[in-house]
C-alpha cells in the first residue's frame, strides 16, 4: 500500500481526480461496465450467504433463510458529481461486510489487556498514516479471542473509526486481530480492487460522507449502519486498476514535491536567523573587522578599556560610599571590583590580540527603578514594548525614562532588552540593565542577542521562570576596542537587512 503522508491541496485534488474519473476514466478494450461489476459482487455476496445458511442448518435446521442482498437505490438529487458512463454509483455497504466489535459481556476490558500478549487488540489510537502502529500495540489472550463473538480483523480487512476521530483507518497488516467498541471492519468483496478502495477512504470525498452522516453531537459519531450509506463512485475493474497503478506512480512524486516545498519553506523561515546568528558569530571573533584592523590604528587596546571601565567602577563606588557615610558614619566600604579570573578551558574562540575577555557583569549591572506614586503613566509591559497591545495606565510603581534598556527577567523570554522610548511604569517582570558608557552599546545588545537562546534555555524557577543571573553575568564578552566596537555593528547594519531578504 503507498503510504498517506499528508493531507495537501495537490493530494487531495489528485485523489479526488482519481475517484471521479478525471484521472483515468476508461481502459483501451475494456467492455465491462461498474454496473455489471456491482451485480457480480453481488451475486458472489448471495452465494457466500446461501452456503453459510446451508452449513448452519446442520446444526441448526430452523436457521433462518437470509434476506438477498440488493443494489441500493440512489436518487438523482443524492449524486454528488458526474462520473464516466462505464461507471456506477453504488452503496459502500454493497462492496463487503461491515462487522462490529464486540460489545457484550466478553468484550475485552483495560483489566484484560496486556502489553505482550497473543493477539492484537486494535483501536484508533495504533493508528498512523493509515498504517497500525506496532509499538504501542495492546494484546488478548488467545481465550479471550476465542470468546468474542464479532469485531476479528482479519488480514487486508479495513479498520475505520466510527467514534472520535471519525474516519482514521488502518489497512490491517497481521493475520489476526480484535478491534475496540469503537471501531468497524469493513472486509471488502474480493473482486474488487483494494487499493482503490484504500483511495477512496483516502480522498476527500469520504470525509464528505463523514460529515454528511454525522450526528452533530459533542462527541463526534457514525454507526455501521450510516457506513453501510456512503455513496460510491464504482469504476470497471480494468479501470480500478489503472488508477491505482497510476496513483502509485504519481503518489510518491507528490511526496518528493510536497517534502521539498516543505524543506524549502522550513529554509526560508530558518535561513535568515542562521545567517544572522553566523553573522553575529563572525563578528564577535574579530573576522568580519580583520582588513580593518590592518588599515587602522588602535589607540586602546580592548584590556585597556577594560582596565579603564574597572577603574572608573571602583571611583563610582568609593565616591558613593563617602557620600554615604555623611549619613551614616558606619557604612561600609565597598570591596574593589577586579577583572575576573578567566581560564584557558573557559575560553571558547580565539580574538585578535588588540581584544580582551571579559564578563557581562563587568561591564553591566541590574537595577531597580526609581519608585513613584500618584502619576498617570504606561504600564511597560512585555506585550506593550513589542506594540502588541495598546497603552494601560497606572499611577504607582518603578519609573523608566526614554532611552532605558529593559531586560526581561521573568517568563519564557527572560533575557530578551528593549530600548525604552518613552517615561513609563516598568512591568514587574522587569529591570534596568545598565551598560557602562565607555561601551558602544550598540555592541553590547548585539552580543547579548546572539546569546538570547541560552539565556531562554538557562532561566530558574517551575512554575514562572527567572534570568539565571549566574549565567547572564559570567557570559564571556570578547572586548574590542572602541572604535572596533563600532566598526563592527556598522559592517553588522549593512549586512543583516540581506538576511531578511533571504526568506522572502
Amino acid at each position: 500500500m503507498a503510504k498517506i503522508k499528508k493531507d495537501t491541496n495537490l493530494r487531495k485534488s489528485i485523489l479526488q481526480a482519481a475517484i471521479t474519473g478525471q484521472l483515468i476514466s476508461n481502459v483501451k478494450g475494456e467492455t465491462k461496465t461498474g454496473k455489471e461489476l456491482l451485480d457480480k459482487i453481488i451475486e458472489e455476496r448471495n452465494a457466500k450467504l446461501l452456503a453459510d445458511w446451508e452449513e448452519a442448518k446442520k446444526k441448526n435446521p430452523k436457521a433462518k433463510k437470509p434476506t438477498p442482498i440488493v443494489a441500493s437505490e440512489i436518487t438523482e438529487d443524492e449524486i454528488p458529481f458526474e462520473i464516466p458512463k462505464s461507471w456506477c454509483w453504488c452503496r459502500l455497504g454493497n462492496l463487503g461486510t461491515f462487522i462490529n466489535g464486540d460489545r457484550g459481556s466478553n468484550y475485552p476490558s483495560k483489566y484484560k489487556l496486556s502489553s505482550n500478549g497473543e493477539i492484537p487488540f486494535v483501536s484508533a489510537i495504533n493508528f498512523e498514516n493509515t498504517t497500525l502502529r506496532k509499538d504501542n500495540l495492546l494484546y488478548v489472550s488467545q481465550n479471550q479471542y476465542d470468546l468474542l463473538r464479532s469485531g476479528k480483523l482479519q488480514k487486508e480487512d479495513f479498520a475505520i473509526c466510527i467514534r472520535g476521530s471519525l474516519g482514521k483507518f488502518c489497512f490491517y497488516p497481521l493475520e489476526v486481530g480484535a478491534i475496540a467498541s469503537s471501531l468497524v471492519i469493513l472486509r471488502a468483496n474480493e473482486i474488487i480492487n483494494k487499493k482503490y478502495l484504500y483511495y477512496y477512504l483516502c480522498s476527500n470525498f469520504f470525509y464528505e460522507e463523514i460529515k454528511r452522516f454525522n450526528n452533530g453531537t459533542a462527541q463526534p459519531n457514525l454507526a455501521a449502519g450510516d457506513l453501510i450509506k456512503f455513496l460510491f463512485p464504482l469504476p470497471p475493474l480494468a479501470v480500478q486498476n489503472a488508477i491505482v497503478a497510476k496513483l502509485e506512480e504519481v503518489l510518491p512524486l507528490v511526496d518528493a514535491y510536497e517534502n521539498a516545498v516543505l524543506q524549502k519553506e522550513e529554509l526560508k523561515t530558518a535561513l535568515p536567523d542562521k545567517v544572522k546568528k553566523a553573522i553575529l558569530q563572525e563578528a564577535i571573533q574579530g573576522k568580519l573587522t580583520k582588513s580593518w584592523r590592518k588599515t587602522t590604528t588602535i589607540e586602546e587596546s580592548g584590556k585597556q578599556l577594560l582596565d579603564r571601565i574597572i577603574e572608573e567602577r571602583n571611583a563610582k563606588l568609593l565616591a558613593d560610599w563617602e557620600e554615604a557615610k555623611k549619613k551614616n558614619p558606619k557604612a561600609k566600604k565597598p570591596a574593589p571590583i577586579a577583572a575576573s579570573e578567566i581560564t584557558e578551558d573557559e575560553i571558547p574562540f580565539e580574538i585578535p590580540k588588540s581584544w580582551c575577555w571579559c564578563r557581562l557583569g563587568e561591564i553591566c549591572k541590574l537595577t531597580d527603578g526609581e519608585k513613584i506614586q500618584d502619576i498617570k503613566l504606561p504600564l511597560l509591559d512585555a506585550k506593550y514594548l513589542r506594540g502588541k497591545k495598546e497603552a494601560e495606565y497606572i499611577s504607582s510603581g518603578k519609573l523608566a525614562k526614554p532611552n532605558d534598556l529593559l531586560i526581561l527577567v521573568d517568563g519564557e523570554n527572560s533575557g530578551e532588552v528593549f530600548i525604552n522610548k518613552e517615561e513609563g511604569i516598568m512591568g514587574s517582570t522587569f529591570k534596568k540593565l545598565n551598560i557602562v558608557n565607555e561601551l558602544y552599546l550598540p555592541y553590547v545588545l548585539q552580543f547579548i542577542a546572539l546569546n538570547k537562546d541560552l539565556l531562554r534555555n538557562s532561566k530558574k524557577g517551575a512554575a514562572i521562570p527567572h534570568l539565571n543571573k549566574d549565567i547572564f553575568f559570567g557570559l564571556l564578552l570578547p572586548l574590542p576596542p572602541l572604535a572596533e566596537q563600532e566598526k563592527i555593528v556598522e559592517i553588522i547594519e549593512q549586512i543583516l537587512p540581506l538576511c531578511e531578504k533571504l526568506g522572502g
